[in-house]
């Protein structure tokens, strides 16, 4: 968890390509990301009890192979997001590869896989929450962000879904 809030606070905006990133939304993100981190560790470190076999078991192993597709589609769907402009280019252009194919949002689906698995693989209240808060808060932004591909692009591919392949 704090690797991923890590890559995606220091690393990943070193990477963006065009617009500059306002500096308010990068505080806002760390105060967010710390605030949910030390919510989530402290009711897994104070709260939550396994078992000894917790990490054998079929919640906790699905949900950690959940967490890790997620994560590896999220990462995936960056790289191609950065790689769609050249250095000081702002125009926006259309994604492509990897979940791309499928749906306008694969960094969004990727993410919202993510947390779902963590939710599973920890079985807690607050991950749950965290995840259903995911999908709330950045659900829409993928369907927003394929509503404005379709009216930019005429070649945009109309099979592509918004969120979910092949359904949403």
């Amino acid at each position: 968890l704090c690797f991923l809030v890590y890559l995606r606070t220091f690393i990943y905006p070193f990477f963006t390509r065009g617009r500059p990133f306002p500096l308010q939304l990068l505080f806002f993100g760390m105060l967010f990301c710390i605030y949910n981190g030390f919510l989530q560790g402290y009711y897994l470190i104070y709260c939550a009890e396994y078992p000894s076999d917790w990490c054998t078991g079929v919640r906790f192993t699905s949900g950690l192979l959940l967490f890790l597709v997620g994560m590896g589609i999220n990462i995936h769907s960056d790289l191609l997001l950065r790689q769609l402009r050249k250095p000081g280019e702002v125009t926006y252009k259309i994604p492509q590869g990897g979940l791309f194919t499928y749906v306008s949002g694969a960094n969004y689906f990727g993410e919202i896989v993510e947390w779902f698995g963590f939710a599973i693989a920890t079985w807690s209240l607050p991950a749950f929450a965290f995840a259903f808060f995911t999908l709330c808060c950045i659900g829409p932004r993928a369907y927003h962000h394929h509503r404005y591909y379709l009216k930019t692009f005429t070649d945009y591919p109309k099979s592509r879904k918004a969120l979910i392949p092949f359904v949403f």
